[in-house]
């Protein structure tokens, strides 16, 4: 990327990179769990927490006999713990009308459709000065640069990398490789090459510096701000559709997911497409006191994701916010057992 201003800039030319199957992944393909066990399995919940998890099931599929949106947007653990597969048969089922997430979200959902692993072990990588330096994440870096010049979107650009014969091989003459060297061992469960199978938008909502890939040679943040910028398009259009009601879940995002949905339903708002009797809900770990919410010097003021994902913005439009309390590796896997149970 290149730069002619007045200041000193780093030259990622330097960069030595080393093959993505070298590193020590701490999250194996054994490691995911399969949708197809979850029927037999027990989960640890308050029965609070079951409850309202069987009240938000119910909702979701109420929305989607309906025809109503749910979205979901998730932080990167979702998939970094595994439960990848269960989100890309939501996908399948039918039972979510987008999925989107960070940049990260990205790299995880992409080094698993590659490798089958994914989960850097950070602290060994970082004092060999080694964190992030796979050189597979040009990748990703040349697909944004193929998708930003067809004018596509983030999500979009990695799924049809993955699943797109053709533009593989765009992305495989930009960094120069052989045709057909770039392959990936398990794209069934990538959530992106599901999600760009099925037509449905994967948006993803990325930061400047905030990404392994942005370490990389071919990293190029027009085509990175690009990419992403017409998912934030996407994922507003699709809000927009909530006019008449539908379920919004905010999986692991603490700024993010509130953030993007909150600007997102203003915007709507704006045009005259204001969601309307939306049932949102937000699964996190910490406790979820709203008295605190108005107090600047307590603590739970700046939960962006409890203050707006399960009070502010289903009050604002009359509807009802969950507080998904707990463990996502319980939590998220007993929301999808009673969603194909019902």
């Amino acid at each position: 990327m290149e730069y002619k201003g007045r200041y000193k800039a780093f030259d990622p030319a330097q960069i030595k990179t080393y093959p993505l199957r070298e590193r020590t992944n701490k999250v194996k393909f054994e490691d995911l769990l399969e949708p197809d066990v979850i029927s037999e399995m027990t989960f640890s919940v308050p029965e609070e927490v079951e409850n309202n998890i069987d009240k938000l099931a119910r909702e979701i599929i109420s929305a989607r006999e309906n025809k109503r949106p749910v979205l979901l947007f998730t932080g990167a653990h979702l998939i970094k713990n595994g439960l990848g597969k269960l989100l890309a048969d939501l996908v399948r089922r039918g039972l979510l009308t987008m999925v989107s997430g960070n940049g990260a979200t990205s790299i995880h959902d992409f080094e698993l459709g590659l490798v089958g692993e994914t989960s850097e072990y950070v602290p060994q990588a970082l004092e060999k000065g080694q964190f992030g330096m796979a050189y597979e994440f040009n990748y990703i870096n040349a697909a944004l640069m193929v998708g930003n010049g067809l004018k596509l979107g983030y999500g979009e650009s990695v799924g049809r990398m993955i699943c797109d014969e053709a533009f593989r091989a765009k992305v495989e003459m930009t960094l120069g490789l052989k045709k057909s060297s770039l392959a990936f061992a398990y794209p069934e469960v990538s959530v992106q090459a599901v999600c760009y199978e099925h037509n449905i938008p994967m948006t993803i909502h990325a930061g400047i510096g905030t990404d392994v890939m942005d370490q990389h040679l071919y990293f190029d943040g027009e085509a990175k701000g690009g990419c992403s910028g017409r998912d934030f398009l996407i994922y507003t259009h699709e809000v927009s559709g909530l006019s008449k009601g539908g379920v919004i879940l905010n999986v692991g995002s603490a700024v993010t997911g509130p953030e993007v949905f909150l600007k997102a339903a203003s915007m709507t708002g704006n045009t005259g497409q204001k969601p309307g009797r939306i049932i949102t809900a937000d699964f996190d770990l910490r406790p979820y006191n709203p008295d605190t919410f108005a107090d600047e010097n307590a603590v739970g003021y700046y939960y962006r994701d409890q203050k707006s994902i399960v009070t502010r913005i289903p009050r604002a439009y009359g509807g009802r916010g969950f507080y998904i309390e707990g463990n996502q590796k319980q939590t998220f896997p007993l929301l999808y057992k009673k969603l194909v149970q019902l």
